[in-house]
């Protein structure tokens, strides 16, 4: 009679435990899940802080904006009914665009253009009006066109040709994080932080001016007549002082 094989024991599946490596693995994809969850919630909460204050602050400066315009009518009004003249504070801001290119420009107004970054023809810039700026722009004047800019013309300026310097490259100003990187440290951490600081020439203008490269715009609609060019804008042609006439040529070139 043959002898019966003996039954093999039965292992059950779950008997089976998976190697220590695959463990701590586990482990650690969860840990790290948790830990990546828990960063994205915090920088959730931090942008939605962050968006919060911005709004906070545009709301102040569209108030502070809106009391200046009525202060100045205000003070209009007040001189009408006294029969005199209201005469407002002379603008401590600037925009200025090169007209001219290189030919036949003596060397100290093409240095002196050098040092306000009009590098280029149609090239503008923002700056503050001093004692200073006011002699360079009487040596270049023949080759520039500059006003005094609305808010208006700052916000489009900025919002539709505004680039920053970062790192000595020349970056779109598409997202606020761009000018918070570069200018946080001053309290200008958005578009409209920028504009504010630039249209009030605040504590800081340098460094947000410096940070704002030259806008590059394009030839006014009509071009400028070569003619006009070597003419003042007070007998009719290109360069000079516009004052708010500066907004309308802006818009043109824009």
């Amino acid at each position: 009679m043959a002898k019966s094989t003996p039954k093999q024991p039965v292992i059950k599946a779950d008997a089976i435990l998976p190697p220590e490596t695959l463990l701590k693995k586990s482990k650690t994809l969860a840990k790290n899940s948790k830990n990546v969850a828990e960063a994205k919630q915090k920088r959730t909460i931090a942008s939605k802080a962050k968006r919060e204050a911005i709004a906070k602050r545009t709301a102040g400066y569209e108030a502070e904006y809106a009391a200046e315009i009525k202060k100045i009518a205000d003070a209009h009004k007040e001189a009408a009914a006294n029969g005199s003249f209201f005469v407002p504070a002379e603008s401590k801001l600037v925009f200025v665009v090169r007209i001219k290119g290189i030919m036949k420009i003596p060397p100290k107004p093409r240095k002196i253009m050098q040092l306000l970054r009009l590098l280029q023809i149609n090239a503008g810039v923002f700056i503050k009006v001093t004692k200073a700026t006011r002699e360079l722009l009487k040596l270049v004047e023949p080759y520039v066109a500059y006003g005094y800019p609305s808010l208006a013309t700052i916000r489009k300026l900025i919002y539709k040709r505004g680039y920053g310097k970062v790192n000595k490259q020349r970056i779109a100003l598409s997202d606020n994080a761009i000018i918070e990187a570069a200018l946080g440290k001053y309290g200008i951490a958005s578009v409209e932080d920028l504009v504010h600081e630039i249209y009030t020439v605040g504590p800081n203008f340098k460094e947000a001016n410096n940070f704002l490269w030259p806008f590059k715009l394009s030839n006014p609609n009509g071009g400028w007549g070569v003619d006009r060019k070597f003419e003042h804008f007070i007998q009719g042609g290109s360069f000079g002082n516009r004052e708010e006439f500066i907004n309308q040529l802006v818009k043109a070139m824009n």
